[in-house]
C-alpha cells in the first residue's frame, strides 16, 4: 500500500523563468503564500488517498512495487480517498514547533506494518538517530510539540533535558511492585500486531534485478506530456546541463538521455554544445493521463489578482468586478504608484496594498488593468504596460477595464488569448473568474 496526498485545488507548477525571477525578490515565496492563505482562512486542504496493490499480485506490474523510485500508475492502481488534512491555523512559535518537531515513519498506529521498500528500512532506523543528534536528547519526545495527544507510558528514565519527574519505584518490564505497569498493550485489548509476513527464498545483501529498469516509466511519463509540457521540460534541461562546465558530463547525459527519447536527446545535444547520441528510446508507448498537470483540478480560489489602478476609475465597474472576484475566493491585491488610496470619478477611495516597487508582477497570478491617473503618470503607465507585458509572455489571464484599454492592442503578433475586455461586455466580472480560474493561457501568442 501507498499514501497519496492530493492538493484540494491540483498541483501547478511555476515556468521556469518565474521560478529564477521569484527566488531572487522573494526567496520565502511558497511559505509566505502558505501562511497569508492561512491567515486569510483559505485553509489549504489535502485529501489523503491509498494505492493498494493485494499480496498476490506483487509481480503482476511490469515494475517493481518495492522499487521506490519507481509510481504505480493510477489508472493501474487507482487511488482511494479516505480522509482530508485541512491547515487551519499557523504556528505560534516557530522554533517551538517546526525547528523541534521530529517526524518518524517508525511511529505508526495499530494496522500499518512496514514494506520490504529499501528506503523505508533505512530511514526507520535513520530517523531516530538524526534526531538524537539534533534535538540532542532522548527525550525529545516529550517535547508538547512532539507528545501524542492521547497520553502513553513507558519505562523509560533519566537522560539529558528530562522533562517528566517520575516517582514511581521501578522501570523495567515483570515486576511485581507496580504490578507490571506500564505494560505493553496486548493486541486482543488493541495493541499493536506485526503482520504475519510470508517469506520464500533467501534473503541476500545486494540490489534486485527488477530495480534495474531505469528508463521504462520515465519514457512513459515523457509519453504523457502535453506538448507544452514537453517543450517546459526540454527548456529545463537545456538551462540545466547548458549550465554544466564539462563536456564530457555533458555528452553523459545525453547519451543516458537518448532512453528515454531520441529527438528530445538530440534538441538538447544541439543545444549544449555535444554530439548527437547513437542510441535509441525503449520501445514503451504506454502513457497516463495521471501523470500530466493537464487533467489536474483549476479554480480561482486562492489566485491572487493584481489590480493596477489610478485616480478616476469607473467606481460602479471597478467595485462589480471586485466583488466578484471575492466572492469566489480570489484574493484580491490593489497596486499603485504610491501607497494610501486611490479616488475613482465619484469619489469612492480604495486602499491601496503595493506599489509597483514592493511587490512584482511574477508574484502575481493574473491582472487586472484599470488604469487611471497620477501624479507621475509616465512613470504609472510604463510600470502597467511593464505588469502586462510580463503577465502576457508567462500566458496569465488579464482582464481590462473600460478604462484600460490603451495598455493592450491587438496586432498580428498577438492572438490576445485569456485577455477579458470589459468594454460591451455585461458578463466581464464572471468571464474574467472563469479565466482566473484556468490560470494560463497555453494558445496564447
Amino acid at each position: 500500500m501507498r499514501f497519496v496526498w492530493k492538493p484540494v485545488l491540483g498541483v501547478h507548477s511555476l515556468l521556469q523563468d518565474e521560478a529564477q525571477k521569484i527566488g531572487g525578490i522573494d526567496p520565502d515565496y511558497h511559505r509566505r503564500d502558505l501562511r497569508e492563505a492561512i491567515d486569510r482562512g483559505a485553509y489549504p486542504e489535502y485529501e489523503l488517498g491509498v494505492q493498494m496493490i493485494p499480496l498476490e499480485d506483487e509481480f503482476k506490474f511490469d515494475f517493481d512495487v518495492l522499487d521506490p523510485a519507481k509510481f504505480w500508475p493510477e489508472e493501474l492502481v487507482p487511488v482511494h480517498l479516505i480522509g482530508k488534512m485541512t491547515l487551519n491555523r499557523n504556528v505560534d512559535n516557530e522554533f517551538a514547533e517546526l525547528e523541534q518537531v521530529a517526524f518518524n515513519p517508525a511511529n505508526v498506529v495499530p494496522g500499518i506494518d512496514f514494506s520490504n521498500d529499501p528506503v523505508l528500512q533505512g530511514r526507520l532506523i535513520a530517523y531516530q538517530s538524526a534526531q538524537y543528534h539534533r534535538l540532542g536528547s532522548g527525550n525529545f519526545q516529550d517535547l508538547p510539540i512532539n507528545r501524542p495527544i492521547c497520553p502513553f507510558h513507558n519505562n523509560q528514565r533519566q537522560g539529558v533535558m528530562r522533562y517528566r519527574i517520575d516517582v514511581d519505584e521501578v522501570s523495567y518490564h515483570k515486576n511485581s511492585l507496580a504490578n507490571n505497569t506500564p505494560y505493553t498493550t496486548p493486541p486482543e485489548k488493541g495493541g499493536y500486531e506485526h503482520y504475519p509476513k510470508k517469506v520464500d527464498g533467501r534473503v541476500v545483501r545486494g540490489r534486485s534485478e527488477s530495480f534495474n529498469d531505469f528508463f521504462t516509466q520515465p519514457r512513459i511519463f515523457w509519453n504523457s506530456l502535453t506538448t507544452v509540457e514537453k517543450q517546459h521540460t526540454l527548456e529545463a534541461l537545456n538551462y540545466q546541463l547548458g549550465s554544466v562546465n564539462n563536456r564530457s558530463v555533458r555528452q553523459q547525459n545525453v547519451d543516458m538521455l537518448v532512453n528515454v527519447d531520441r529527438e528530445l536527446a538530440c534538441i538538447v545535444a544541439d543545444h549544449i554544445g555535444v554530439d548527437r547520441p547513437s542510441g535509441s528510446q525503449v520501445p514503451v508507448s504506454t502513457k497516463y493521463p495521471s501523470l500530466s498537470q493537464a487533467f489536474t483540478p483549476s479554480y480561482a480560489y486562492t489566485q491572487k489578482v493584481g489590480v493596477l489602478i489610478g485616480d478616476g476609475f469607473d467606481s460602479s465597474e471597478v467595485s462589480q468586478v471586485l466583488s466578484t472576484l471575492k466572492q469566489y475566493g480570489v484574493f484580491v491585491v490593489i497596486v499603485s504608484d504610491t501607497l494610501g488610496s486611490v479616488t475613482g470619478a465619484d469619489g469612492t477611495r480604495i486602499e491601496v496594498d503595493e506599489t509597483f516597487l514592493t511587490t512584482s508582477p511574477y508574484l502575481l497570478d493574473s491582472f487586472y488593468v484599470v488604469g487611471g491617473r497620477c501624479s507621475r503618470q509616465g512613470h504609472f503607465d510604463s510600470s502597467i504596460k511593464e505588469y502586462v507585458q510580463v503577465g502576457y509572455k508567462h500566458y496569465k489571464p488579464i482582464g481590462v477595464a473600460s478604462t484600460g484599454q490603451q495598455y493592450i492592442h491587438t496586432s498580428e503578433q498577438n492572438n490576445l488569448a485569456g485577455v477579458v475586455f470589459a468594454a460591451n461586455n455585461p458578463d466581464f466580472a464572471k468571464d474574467f473568474v472563469a479565466a482566473v480560474a484556468q490560470q494560463r493561457f497555453w494558445n496564447r501568442k
